[in-house]
């Protein structure tokens, strides 16, 4: 049975323990609900280290909407089966108050790149998302931590932090997990309507389809998306669309 951690305190004991006897420690951060795209962190984390521990918290930070945070699914019980199917060695689940027994009075705060893009639409989103990911990343002094290519401004900003402070922790990118139609895997899709689920892989394509932003945002809209932005960013082409009360992220490389 996977070893579920809820205490902080235990998880930073247990794992300072896996290195003072030379074992390399892989961190796969999680808010739960967990899908294909979040098992290939841990396949990767396996196959690198001698200790995976997958960390599950759905960080209440990082929602300027509250009705959002509540719709997250939980799905604890579910999630620790795939974990332990996909050979991790341990979960840390804590509760929020422990997480922010100083009542989110510290945070990390990125003055530039933050206030783009995502940050444009959800106030105070990588505040929350930075700060959580900068507690963990102390907690549990893994040698290797694993984040997802799909949310890409976010990968970017936890690199950028990790190398302002001077923290030992490799950030290793992973490619994003899709369905066979192109619909990048998000623990969002559940909301999404039959209706919606048709629709929703358009906007994996017309990302990918090329031309400039301003003609994907007019596809997109034409396909039934509300668009937040559509933009090139380096070899990049990011975007966010919400189809419903769904809001969907994706990127593609030019």
């Amino acid at each position: 049975m996977i070893e579920l951690i809820r205490e902080i305190e235990q998880a930073r004991r247990r794992l300072a323990a896996h290195r003072r006897e030379g074992r390399s420690i892989g961190l796969v951060p999680t808010m739960g609900a967990l899908h294909d795209g979040h098992l290939s962190l841990v396949h990767r984390a396996r196959a690198a280290n001698d200790v995976v521990a997958v960390w599950i918290f759905v960080n209440p930070t990082q929602y300027d909407d509250p009705a959002d945070l509540e719709r997250y699914p939980r799905t604890l019980e579910a999630d620790l089966e795939k974990i332990e199917a996909a050979e991790a060695d341990l979960v840390i689940h804590p509760e929020p108050a422990e997480v922010y027994h100083d009542d989110y009075r510290f945070k990390v705060v990125e003055t530039a790149f933050s206030r783009e893009l995502e940050g444009a639409h959800r106030a105070g989103h990588f505040d929350g998302v930075l700060t959580v990911v900068l507690k963990l990343l102390n907690i549990a002094g893994a040698h290797r931590a694993y984040f997802g290519e799909k949310d890409w401004q976010q990968l970017q900003l936890v690199r950028d932090m990790t190398a302002a402070f001077f923290h030992p922790t490799e950030i290793v990118a992973c490619p994003t997990v899709r369905e066979p139609d192109g619909l990048a895997m998000s623990s969002r899709n559940v909301h999404l309507s039959p209706e919606e689920r048709l629709i929703a892989p358009e906007f994996h394509r017309i990302l990918s389809a090329g031309g400039s932003p301003d003609r994907m945002t007019v596809e997109l809209e034409n396909a039934g998306f509300e668009v937040d932005y559509v933009e090139q960013r380096g070899d990049r082409v990011v975007g966010a669309v919400r189809l419903g009360k769904v809001r969907l992220i994706d990127n593609v490389p030019i």
